[in-house]
């Protein structure tokens, strides 16, 4: 009798309990349910295609309510809507392959990106389009909401994308106003009336810890930013880590004080020994070590866009990558001022890190 009722319980758990196949069967449901109804619908969900029967639906008239999106500390609780932006010069298999392990449902994840008009451009957007067709025909629980691409009407100011290139001093001001160009395009198309945060992450950070989105969110703060290192072998030869990005930092007297004797349209930058701003750079105040507190958090003036979370609400209300000398600032530094202008706060996570791809 014991190993009939056994049999029998273990019969109805077999039958009732909902199957994997069941399960990716209502995930497909409620997106299909949730896209678009027609093609000039705003991009924060596919594109449902309607059967071809002659004459065309007229574009509906739609109805949002703003008031009732929410950004909070538990976004997956809330189910809301995390777009991902990204400026794409190369393609990282890294950087893909860390945008999967992202535990945050994929099912609430929109991607964006946008791919300047050149030869490594076009080399860049092809390996992305192959990478985005084997995760969009792969497994559900993989496969994002929306994935936009788009392609730079303008050319870029520095033919090459080499580290050294970027980097030098001269060619910073027309880089990041190209930059920012192509931030304000990739944001302006794809945010949509859903979406309730944008997370910038640039094409070659290859490793964050996978509950990225759920760790910053965490915070419910309006702008928050990581610190982004690099991994490298030392003189030793040993495996190390060393700061990448110095454009998170805290304001200093000296910086406004260079600030005043600036022409308009000069721009203060970061990371060069002869602009000696004395800012606190959040990239040198980090801890290291294995026991740091990487829930640690500082308010910030500038920020980097290596990683940034931003509440969709900062980027509605007007906030965006100024192109052009913002208070002596530039790009994401000059996002970070007009956030604050606009009354938001910008912070940093000055002991939690995501690496940069080294070159």
């Amino acid at each position: 009798m014991v190993l009939v009722g056994l049999l029998t319980v273990g019969f109805l758990f077999f039958f009732l309990s909902p199957s994997s196949s069941a399960l990716a069967v209502n995930t497909a449901r409620r997106k299909y349910d949730s896209a678009a109804a027609h093609e000039l619908s705003p991009p924060t969900a596919p594109f449902k295609k309607a059967p071809s029967s002659g004459r065309r639906p007229p574009p509906p008239v739609v109805h949002y309510h703003m008031n009732n999106l929410t950004t909070t500390s538990d976004p997956v609780g809330n189910q809301e809507n995390v777009l991902i932006l990204t400026p794409l010069a190369r393609f990282y298999q890294g950087y893909w392959d860390n945008l999967l392990s992202l535990s945050y449902p994929h099912s609430l994840i929109s991607l964006g990106f946008i791919t300047p008009k050149t030869r490594e451009g076009n080399a860049a957007t092809a390996a992305l389009q192959a990478a985005i067709a084997r995760t969009q025909n792969g497994p559900e629980e993989k496969r994002f909401a929306c994935i936009s691409i788009l392609r730079q009407d303008f050319d870029p100011p520095i033919s090459s994308q080499d580290e050294s290139e970027r980097h030098k001093k001269e060619n910073q001001k027309a880089r990041r106003s190209a930059m920012s160009r192509a931030r304000n395009s990739l944001l302006f198309t794809t945010i949509g009336p859903y979406t309730s945060w944008v997370l910038w992450l640039d094409a070659d950070i290859v490793e964050s810890p996978s509950s990225l989105i759920q760790d910053l969110t965490s915070y419910d703060k309006p702008v928050i930013v990581p610190n982004c290192f690099q991994r490298y072998k030392n003189d030793k030869g040993q495996p190390d880590i060393r700061p990448y990005d110095y454009n998170s930092w805290q304001d200093s007297q000296t910086a406004a004080d260079l600030a005043k004797n600036l022409a308009p349209d000069d721009i203060l930058l970061e990371g060069y020994s002869d602009i000696a701003t004395y800012r606190t750079l959040m990239a040198k105040t980090a801890d290291t070590s294995e026991g740091r507190d990487q829930k640690s958090i500082i308010p910030l003036d500038g920020v980097g866009g290596t990683a940034l979370l931003v509440k969709a609400e900062v980027h509605r209300d007007g906030a965006m990558f100024p192109p052009f000398a913002f208070y002596h600032l530039i790009e994401t530094e000059g996002f970070a001022k007009m956030a604050r202008r606009l009354g938001w706060s910008c912070w940093g996570l000055p002991n939690y890190f995501v690496y940069h791809y080294n070159e």
